[in-house]
């Protein structure tokens, strides 16, 4: 339920609506806009129907959300969600590119990485430290070294850093060094990892399942918010299918099906998508112009001795091309890179 409050409805008046609220055992989310502030009541209390609110003083209008996804739905926040991290605005009409290696693999590769990404125009560096890999002998991430020398070329650079968690036990450490949380497509619906990314309240990038449908990428985003971390973006990242030419298979429709749905941003990642280098300017160029918010690219300064997906890496020379290439397509539907 969304509880919208008149425009200029007192603090008092908030104040009492969300205690009335949370006594129905519901809990109470509230959104404080530009010119009206509304209140998502969320639970399992006892049932709430739109006329209980209905007399209460300050509210206007009192609407039902249909959907399973309460929080993450346009239902309960028109607005786009923006993110604003050290003068980056992701889910704005900035399109925001966050670039770097699948695995950091030593000091010279990722801080040689980080300078390249950082002067082509991305905003955020990406690295892997803690990998999921489907083979136990394929290389697992640096770890805790790895994550210090992600920090340290971000600091060293002022690009803003993302890289994945794996368990409830990391999120502590990997929030310590990374500014953004990544859930990877193996952890969606790893619902105690979920919750604590909820309750961490960092920034978190949470990646569409392989088999995931939409709708159960939403609820995953869900369990976050539900915590009232607002902070909160998707990502198309391919799902598996009968095709075995690429890696995955890139859903171009999931992008403007989920800004349908949804007010959080979307993010696009052509590299696990496709799979092969080749293909990953031309998917990302799609992605911009159905209306991504952001791009994750994976780039190596030498992608035929990288550890892990070399094959769908860029090379720095590459990746500065396509950031040119992607100028005008961003222009072209209202975004600027």
């Amino acid at each position: 339920m969304v509880i919208v409050m008149k425009h200029g409805a007192t603090s008092q008046q908030i104040g009492e609506a969300i205690q009335r609220i949370e006594a129905l055992g519901y809990q109470a989310h509230v959104v404080r806009g530009v010119e009206r502030t509304i209140i998502g009541a969320v639970g399992n209390g006892r049932t709430f129907t739109p006329d209980i609110a209905d007399g209460w003083d300050g509210v206007e209008q009192v609407v039902r959300i249909l959907k399973p996804f309460k929080l993450a739905s346009r239902d309960f926040q028109q607005e786009d969600t923006v993110i604003a991290l050290n003068g980056s605005r992701i889910g704005s009409d900035q399109l925001v590119v966050m670039a770097g290696p699948c695995s950091v693999e030593d000091r010279c590769q990722i801080m040689e990485t980080a300078q390249a990404v950082k002067e082509a125009g991305a905003k955020v560096l990406r690295g892997g430290a803690f990998k999921p890999r489907s083979s136990p002998y394929s290389f697992q991430g640096m770890g805790e070294a790895g994550l210090e020398l992600l920090h340290e070329a971000g600091q060293e650079t002022g690009l803003l850093t993302v890289t994945e968690v794996m368990s409830v036990e990391q999120m502590p450490l990997v929030a310590r060094h990374a500014d953004i949380l990544q859930i990877g497509a193996r952890n969606m619906q790893n619902y105690p990892l979920l919750h604590a990314a909820g309750e961490s309240q960092h920034p978190v990038l949470l990646k569409r399942g392989m088999s995931a449908t939409l709708e159960e990428l939403l609820m995953a985003a869900e369990y976050i918010l539900s915590h009232g971390n607002r902070r909160v973006m998707v990502c198309e990242r391919g799902i598996r299918t009968f095709e075995t030419y690429t890696r995955n298979t890139f859903d171009l429709n999931a992008i403007p099906a989920l800004q349908e749905q949804s007010h959080l941003p979307v993010i696009a990642d052509p590299s696990h998508g496709t799979g092969k280098a080749a293909l990953v300017g031309a998917v990302a160029k799609g992605a911009v112009a159905a209306g991504a918010s952001g791009l994750l690219i994976e780039v190596h300064p030498n992608p035929a001795k990288a550890v892990s997906d070399g094959a769908q890496s860029l090379t720095l020379e590459a990746f500065s091309k396509l950031m040119g290439e992607l100028k005008g397509i961003a222009v072209a539907v209202g975004k600027r890179l």
